[in-house]
């Protein structure tokens, strides 16, 4: 199976397992340049997700618990359990991300085509995206 790569804004994507179509788990790896634009805080209805860093230092927060993972940590986010990350540090960061049952590279497509479309992200559109897939925005702080 060939890899996929996706650029949604400052973020990489390569899709490097595609399990969406047989309900399977898929894997992609994640670029994370310092301080770039990422998804706002969420949850997934149908999918659980396992990060792992490969390089660099990637803050990742679930539920309550927020932690800077480094080279080999990594943390799980449980199906409807609020998560985000974010890069504040001076280096990118690399991850591993796990999910099961997968969500999908096309996911990942139809994201960047709202956010890669010119100016600032249409939020509405953007959430609409997400709710198709079963990602479910954090309400606001």
């Amino acid at each position: 199976m060939s890899t996929t790569e996706i650029n949604i804004g400052q973020l990489g994507i390569r899709y490097l397992i595609d399990g969406s179509q047989t309900a399977s788990m898929g894997m992609f790896e994640l670029t994370v340049p310092p301080a770039s634009n990422v998804p706002p805080p969420h949850s997934h209805s149908n999918n659980e997700e396992i990060v792992y860093v490969l390089e660099g230092t990637l803050r990742y927060t679930v539920g309550s618990e927020t932690r800077d993972l480094t080279l080999g940590q990594s943390m799980q986010t449980p199906r409807g359990t609020g998560h985000a990350f974010f890069n504040p540090h001076s280096s990118v960061a690399r991850a591993l991300i796990v999910l099961s049952p997968d969500i999908g590279a096309q996911y990942f497509k139809d994201v960047a085509a709202v956010v890669n479309a010119g100016g600032p992200p249409n939020k509405g559109a953007l959430i609409a995206v997400m709710s198709r897939y079963g990602l479910v925005p954090a309400a606001p702080k």
